[in-house]
């Protein structure tokens, strides 16, 4: 584990730093995630401090957090040096990848503004000159309170990229909304894709919630996960004892505080997909899934996926589903129609500032060659596949 790096990264001349975010208490995180005004699973306590403890590559984060003056925790965003984060030497923090695709801050929902407020005036204190908030809901409640606390200060956020990524409308009837999201021509062609499924044995959803049941199905879900692509590919959880370390002590965390489910699709004993669902508020996040390939011709990720919005769609204490996937991906876009806008985004924390202006130039930089790296990539892939 790498707990220097942490105390290092955010510090000024005059010797203040962030402290690590192994430091914070659990309970006074707890009652800020209760109190938050917008949900994000994977910054809660039990969730991030597992990463934080051995997610592979993802350890040793900062704490830049907010306390009113009766000393309650009201606004949290986990750190590291945009240097560890991006390449770039120069005075900025970036928010700590809690392994889910989310970094909304946790703040306050009654005082919001304020949070946000102490929050930038605490990375001041350390010396830097921006933060960047990767993964973050552009229109969400705790970008609206950052914003409306920039424009006080004659400041404005820069938005570096975003897209639009799927969401689950979960007070709506479940049947109703897969009706509008699929033909009916395809709803048909899943049920005859079950229904062959079932010649094998009959096809069950289960929902484990209790930390015993959710630490059992856990391992179910490793095992299928990596039979498939992700272990072919190496980047299974299971294939990593820091990054399979993290997902048990967090699952177990969160299942305690009934925040996590694993759902499982069965044909008669045998598991043919899992995922990992989180919970905060009312809202859920659809983590991870695992399909057993030999199965692939029946569907069972998509099959899988049906069953957990009906198990969402008639929960009445969740309102929303967050898909937490890449833009545009094949499976859930086609089935869970909303959007939201997701996007990185820089702060800067001085008016009229030549570093923020560099800061600024270098991920503009750094994203186009990303960008054209991964274009090379895809062409040598495909370069390759024509030869074979």
């Amino acid at each position: 584990m790498v707990r220097s790096a942490s105390i290092d990264e955010a510090t000024d001349a005059r010797g203040h730093t962030l402290p690590p975010l192994s430091d914070l208490s659990a309970l006074p995180w707890r009652r800020l995630a209760a109190r938050a005004i917008e949900p994000n699973g994977y910054y809660l306590p039990g969730w991030e401090s597992a990463v934080d403890a051995s997610a592979h590559g993802r350890t040793g984060a900062s704490a830049l957090a907010a306390s009113n003056e009766a000393a309650d925790l009201i606004g949290l965003l986990p750190v590291i040096s945009l240097k560890r984060a991006c390449g770039i030497p120069l005075p900025g923090l970036v928010s700590a990848e809690p392994y889910g695709t989310l970094c909304t801050p946790l703040l306050d929902r009654d005082a919001a503004e304020d949070a946000a407020a102490k929050l930038l005036d605490e990375a001041r204190r350390a010396g830097q000159h921006a933060l960047i908030v990767r993964t973050v809901s552009l229109d969400g409640a705790a970008m609206q309170a950052v914003t409306a606390v920039l424009q006080r200060q004659g400041l404005r956020p820069h938005v570096l990229k975003s897209y639009l990524r799927a969401s689950l409308d979960a007070t709506r009837d479940a049947d109703e909304l897969l009706r509008e999201a699929l033909s009916t021509k395809k709803l048909r062609q899943l049920r005859r894709l079950r229904n062959r499924l079932a010649d094998h044995g009959a096809v069950q959803f289960g929902v484990a919630r209790t930390a015993q049941d959710v630490a059992a199905e856990l391992e179910t879900f490793l095992k299928l996960e990596a039979s498939g692509w992700k272990g072919k590919r190496g980047t299974a959880l299971l294939q990593d004892d820091g990054d399979v370390a993290f997902i048990r002590r967090a699952a177990v965390a969160l299942a305690e505080c009934g925040q996590c489910e694993i759902v499982t699709l069965r044909t008669g004993d045998t598991p043919v997909a899992a995922a990992i669902v989180v919970r905060h508020q009312d809202r859920a996040f659809y983590f991870k899934i695992g399909i057993d390939e030999h199965y692939a011709k029946y569907s069972p990720g998509v099959q899988l996926t049906l069953e957990l919005t009906r198990h969402l769609c008639a929960d009445p204490a969740i309102a929303s589903a967050d898909s937490t996937t890449s833009p545009g991906h094949p499976m859930i876009d086609p089935i869970w129609r909303g959007r939201f806008a997701i996007g990185d985004v820089l702060i800067p924390l001085q008016k009229n500032d030549p570093v923020v202006s560099l800061i600024h130039a270098a991920l503009i930089s750094r994203q186009f060659v990303l960008k054209q790296a991964r274009r090379a990539v895809h062409l040598v892939r495909g370069h390759h596949g024509k030869s074979a």
